[in-house]
């Protein structure tokens, strides 16, 4: 005969960990630059989130090299710009996939905004439309960006 015994088990809890706004900057920062604010490698891009010349144009800064390595004000107010303007860009691609997988990665906003900054919103759409995967000059792949990047809560407003 088989006799059912009650189980009980006891769980750990674990703490809810929330990765917020701040947490993403510093974690991308890390990721491009180690959060040096003043280097620029070897393909020319600069500071702690490795901003290109022609992005900063593109969102209104008229800044030379030297004036942005040097100022953590403007690079920090220059990542908000682009995460702002990258979000507007690619609104309705967040809106539609987040909380999905596509081509098997789990989609956040986060994780988009990331992937846009290393790749621009032009290949994240790629990404998005035909299963394009974009690789930068060192290898690192958009798909690297959208999960490495994923699950911060964001404040972009």
């Amino acid at each position: 005969p088989v006799v059912m015994i009650p189980v009980e088990i006891e769980a750990e809890t674990m703490p809810i960990s929330s990765k917020g706004h701040d947490d993403f900057l510093d974690a991308i920062g890390y990721k491009e630059s180690g959060n040096n604010y003043e280097v620029t490698n070897k393909f020319g891009y600069m500071g702690k989130y490795q901003f290109g010349l022609r992005t900063l144009r593109g969102l209104g800064y008229k800044v030379s090299r030297e004036e942005f390595i040097s100022s953590p004000d403007i690079q920090e107010d220059a990542m908000q710009k682009l995460l702002l303007h990258n979000r507007e860009k690619l609104r309705k691609l967040i809106e539609e996939y987040e909380g999905e997988v596509v081509n098997g990665v789990f989609i956040t906003e986060s994780g988009v905004l990331a992937a846009a900054h290393l790749a621009g919103a032009g290949n994240v759409k790629k990404f998005f439309k035909k299963g394009l995967d974009f690789e930068d000059g060192f290898g690192t792949r958009l798909t690297t960006y959208l999960k490495q990047f994923s699950g911060y809560e964001l404040d972009l407003e």
